[in-house]
């Protein structure tokens, strides 16, 4: 984007701040993340911010009242974390194979799979609904498990972060981990997913559990996530536009933190540019429907700005590449969007590169929240390492169980 259309962006980002409401309202901090945001918002389409304030109003609530994002549920249940936070999480029972059989034929062949439960672990600033089509296509097939991290959905703030503030580790997201397996997934043989955040939760449970990836997992898959030097992301910005950032950005979240009330304020009189904003480090594809980009701002929107806070440090000191090799003798799938922004797709090469037989998947027009975006894609080679875990049968294969296009029904 040249540097006039990035003024103009600013200058966008502006006016909307303005118009909106007294800045003063919502305190510095407000206006901080404003600036912020402004500043990550090169890429995105000017003529969003110049269309009426009430029609953006009006669109988001259809939206919000169309389709059933978000909205499987399954049987709760409650974990705590070594340190007292409370973890939810929902479990999907395979269904009796008797009124199971005809599906279980059109998804994966003649044989029932094995007892295997798979246990999603979703990202920063989602929750466990992000992955709503996979869940949909898998749901009565295979036992799966969907939690929420600490701080998102519906898992209770880190007690840690609440009482000591102390900051959150990836180390701590594996032990959490490893309290919804010990509550939800007692015994038996456990196929891991983990989607960006919740990838690299798998890989601190590997590096601290190993006996338990030796013993009971039985496959693993990796989207759109990092084993480390993530530090050196430019989040498609120029380069002196990313150095600025990264120099202050630490320093601004915490600041932002502790005027979480004020800062909620500038956040909701700027909707409209961060809409933008998320769908730009959220989707590549321009054909993806509106209804599921309004769902994944729900998610990122719902997300406190100290819990952003909270999380966003543990992601500079985040290496887990030594952790690579307990999977080594797995079947493992690594994807990603060829597109995307936040944890590049070279970042899953490189996970690729440590683990030879490992399937490499990278989705062309796609970006971070690949699950949502190509939902069918991701659905297909989940079921794919479900055959290569010893899960299901040789040959199985997997219709189109979703899609995000404008056209598509909600899956």
């Amino acid at each position: 984007m040249s540097e006039t259309s990035a003024e103009a962006v600013v200058s966008a980002a502006s006016a909307a701040a303005s118009s909106a409401g007294n800045w003063r309202k919502a305190g510095v901090a407000g206006a901080a993340i404003g600036v912020v945001a402004a500043g990550a918002a090169a890429g995105v389409a000017i003529e969003r911010l110049t269309v009426g304030r009430g029609m953006r109003k009006k669109a988001r609530l259809a939206l919000d009242s169309t389709g059933p994002y978000g909205t499987l549920r399954g049987t709760p249940g409650k974990a705590y974390a070594d340190d007292g936070t409370e973890l939810y999480y929902e479990v999907d029972e395979a269904e009796p194979e008797a009124s199971l059989a005809p599906r279980r034929r059109r998804l994966f062949g003649r044989k029932a799979p094995a007892p295997v439960t798979v246990v999603f672990s979703h990202g920063y600033c989602l929750s466990q609904d992000s992955w709503h089509f996979q869940r949909a296509a898998l749901r009565g097939v295979v036992r799966t498990v969907h939690w929420d991290q600490r701080s998102h959905g519906r898992s209770g703030r880190g007690a840690a972060q609440l009482e000591d503030r102390k900051p959150v580790t990836i180390d701590q997201l594996g032990r959490d981990l490893l309290a919804v397996i010990e509550a939800a997934v007692p015994e038996g043989p456990i196929v891991l997913v983990g989607h960006s955040m919740g990838g690299m939760t798998v890989m601190a449970l590997a590096e601290q559990f190993p006996e338990l990836i030796r013993d009971r997992v039985v496959g693993v898959a990796l989207v759109g996530t990092s084993s480390g030097r993530l530090g050196e992301v430019n989040f498609g910005l120029p380069v002196a536009g990313v150095a600025a950032v990264r120099r202050v950005l630490p320093g601004v979240l915490k600041a932002l933190g502790q005027q979480a009330a004020l800062v909620e304020r500038g956040r909701r009189a700027t909707a409209d540019l961060f809409a933008g904003i998320i769908k730009r480090y959220s989707f590549a594809s321009r054909d993806v429907d509106p209804a599921v980009v309004r769902f994944a701002e729900r998610m990122i929107e719902g997300t406190p700005i100290d819990v952003v806070a909270e999380f966003y440090p543990a992601f500079t000191e985040h290496d887990k590449t030594a952790a690579l090799a307990r999977f080594a003798e797995l079947p493992v799938l690594v994807l990603a969007g060829v597109k995307d922004l936040v944890t590049p797709s070279e970042h899953s090469e490189a996970i690729a590169d440590l683990l030879p037989d490992a399937e490499l998947v990278l989705v062309p027009d796609a970006g971070h929240l690949v699950m949502l975006e190509h939902p069918e894609v991701v659905i297909d080679r989940l079921a794919d390492l479900l055959v290569r875990a010893g899960a299901v049968p040789a040959g199985a294969t997997v219709g189109p169980y979703g899609s995000t296009s404008s056209s598509a029904q909600p899956g």
